[in-house]
């Protein structure tokens, strides 16, 4: 695997073009990100630079453009919260060490080479994750819209000071931030082609307040530190280490999410194919470089990826021109950000968590499954109104709940228990159902087929009930391709049920990997090798001779 990023010149104009054109996207993005999660506009701006340096540097995806990202942002707003309410003069510092312990989570899940897996999650699950994530990103931006701070604490408190924010409206600041979001969304898309929208919002709003609203007391960014970040140390305690190792494992994963989602797009529109390990890998230590150094955690921004593409970005070039445009910012033209209205920024990111949020799914979900519907409103209820972590495990835990039952289902027709051959569908050759017939229902035939994983062991142990009372257990596996840990041990019950009352036995057809399995649970063992047969005809055969044998005499 190479070390560095697919980096090389022989598109400089395009990923020159495409490069300024992302910086041009991230610059308010990562300003309003930074303002919003309560961290500060630098962090943002650090983020921004110290993810997108080392991803590009580092990843698995030439054009994807990392940053500040809104559900990165609202999980860390919570991180903050969360760790500064614990411990008021360390808080900070602690959530900074969240975000470079995510990063270490996102490291090693690359060197582990998970990055297949995951995005396996239920798309019901990730759409009301996203979701909440887009609401919550809206309710934190009502007050800084109306004029005001949010109050320390999570939605519900936000939500319970809105009577009080709205009876005491800034005109001045809900002016701003209404002029900001109406270009946002009536922006002619024409001119989109030619400049963000953010970035024209951005310029014309501040303007405006510059030039006529100097003498009201709006609030702006303030003083923006420039030149290198400070070193932050990581700080743990002990009291705390638990809940930051969750949190660094949520924003990791999220993260992870975040990236390899967007990697996916951007395959799709440069007809590449990314390294999801390697860019884990990439992103992993841009977020604990971000982390050391004061910045937000980030991941890999959609809008800004697409608009490079769009602009010619096709290598990792385009990323590291994008950072050295921000870095020019913050050491050359931080001056500039000073006199940005906090409304702006605020119309900016609830721009964003209206993005966020899963239109296209939510509108037609009911459609497609009623059960769907409910776990992805769950989770949206649960993730604004409760927890971001509860709201994952208990949507995850509901799913695959759901998932097993509908496997079960689905494969019960994959399990049949077959005594009398004219009274089963299963398709026996002449001299099997002859076998059959002659036992005279002193057999019972088990057959399987597919893959025998968790959701079969189920039907597997209600067919076991018809065990009792036969003479002879025919086991066939011949249609099987894959026997599970759960379906193995389910049907180790119904062999050593029949074992210890003294009947026989037979395995037919197991494929190489099935006979392992039964081989590593000790099972074979206590069958004997005469037991294994190769075909359910030879198995059928020596059924019958024990049956015969065993028949008491007359």
């Amino acid at each position: 695997m190479r070390i560095l990023n697919e980096i090389n010149f022989r598109n400089i104009r395009g990923d020159v073009f495409g490069g300024m054109t992302a910086a041009v996207v991230a610059l308010p993005m990562a300003l309003a990100f930074g303002v919003a999660s309560g961290a500060g506009a630098e962090a943002g701006l650090y983020g921004a630079i110290l993810v997108g340096l080392f991803a590009s540097l580092f990843g698995g995806s030439p054009t994807l453009m990392s940053e500040p990202t809104g559900p990165m942002t609202v999980v860390f707003t919570a991180v903050i919260a969360e760790l500064i309410a614990a411990n008021p003069e360390q808080g900070m510092a602690m959530a900074f060490t969240v975000v470079v312990m995510a990063g270490l989570f996102q490291m090693f899940f690359g060197v582990m080479r998970l990055g297949k897996f995951v995005t396996m999650m239920p798309y019901s699950v990730v759409s009301g994750f996203m979701s909440g994530i887009g609401i919550i990103l809206i309710i934190l931006q009502i007050g800084p819209l109306l004029g005001h701070a949010n109050p320390a604490g999570g939605v519900i408190t936000i939500l319970q000071n809105l009577p009080a924010q709205f009876a005491d409206i800034k005109l001045s600041e809900l002016l701003l931030g209404g002029l900001t979001v109406a270009i946002l969304f009536l922006m002619p898309a024409r001119i989109n082609r030619y400049i963000p929208p953010q970035l024209l919002a951005l310029v014309v709003v501040t303007l405006i307040s510059v030039l006529l609203l100097a003498n009201d007391d709006v609030r702006r960014i303030g003083e923006v530190p420039s030149g290198i970040p400070e070193f932050r140390m990581p700080v743990f305690s002990i009291e705390q280490w638990q809940i930051m190792f969750v949190d660094a494992i949520v924003l990791g994963v999220l993260g992870c999410i975040d990236a390899l989602l967007t990697s996916v797009v951007a395959d799709s529109l440069t007809h590449k194919q990314h390294n999801s390990d390697k860019e884990l890998i990439g992103q992993g230590l841009g977020n604990v470089m971000s982390g050391l150094f004061g910045g937000l955690p980030g991941a890999g921004a959609t809008m800004g990826t697409v608009v490079g593409i769009q602009a010619g970005s096709r290598s990792a070039l385009a990323g590291l021109v994008r950072v050295a445009l921000l870095v020019i910012v913050v050491f050359w033209a931080s001056g500039l950000t000073e006199v940005i209205p906090l409304a702006v920024l605020a119309g900016i990111a609830l721009k964003v968590g209206i993005n966020i949020i899963d239109w296209g799914y939510l509108k037609r979900a009911h459609r497609v499954s009623s059960k769907g519907t409910v776990i992805t409103y769950g989770v949206i209820m649960l993730t604004v109104f409760v927890d971001l972590i509860v709201a994952v495990g208990i949507g995850l835990f509901v799913a695959n709940v759901i998932t097993i039952t509908r496997l079960s289902k689905l494969q019960a027709d994959d399990v049949k228990a077959v005594t009398n051959p004219d009274e089963s569908d299963l398709e026996l050759n002449e001299r099997e159902y002859a076998l059959m017939k002659e036992a005279e229902n002193h057999i019972l035939l088990f057959y399987m087929r597919g893959k025998m994983i968790f959701g079969t062991s189920r039907v597997i142990s209600r067919k076991n009930s018809e065990v009792e009372g036969y003479r002879s257990l025919v086991v066939d596996m011949t249609d099987v391709s894959y026997l599970g840990v759960s379906a193995a041990l389910a049907l180790e019950e119904a062999i050593l049920d029949m074992v210890r009352a003294g009947r026989s036995v037979f395995i037919a057809g197991a494929c190489e990997q099935s006979i392992k399995r039964l081989k590593n649970l000790g099972l074979l063992d206590q069958l004997g090798v005469d037991s294994i047969k190769d075909s359910r005809e030879v198995a059928l055969e020596g059924a019958l001779l024990k049956v015969k044998q065993d028949k008491p005499k007359a």
